[in-house]
């Protein structure tokens, strides 16, 4: 299992904390400290859709600029800036044996654990 995020984040603290008390391995990818792959966020792109995997509820997006802003308009643009941008990227990113996962939910995370989906 492999975790993409950003270290700091509260919300990547709270899901590598779940794995961790569940007991499970896996290993973490620091999108500032490791960088971002571009070939393998397009594939999560496909996987959630764009519009998922960008976080426009986030500081970073706030703080683009109106133009920067409005010329997201469909996965290529949203890649272009997620690349250059890090930090816009939703968090966590979670590829599993079996299934992905966006976004920390421990309601949805407990569940899948159940399932064997989560490992």
């Amino acid at each position: 299992m492999k975790v993409y995020g950003i270290k700091n984040c509260d919300t990547v603290k709270k899901a590598r904390k779940f794995l961790e008390e569940a007991g499970i391995d896996y290993e973490f990818h620091d999108y500032k400290k490791d960088g971002v792959n571009a070939d393998k966020l397009a594939d999560f792109v496909a996987e959630f859709g764009w519009e998922a995997v960008l976080n426009k509820r986030g500081t970073t997006w706030r703080r683009l600029d109106e133009a920067t802003q409005d010329s997201v308009v469909d996965a290529s643009s949203a890649l272009d800036v997620m690349i250059e941008q890090p930090s816009i990227i939703k968090r966590p990113i979670v590829e599993g044996e079996i299934k992905n996962f966006i976004g920390f939910d421990p309601v949805s995370w407990e569940m899948a654990l159940e399932l064997g989906e989560l490992k």
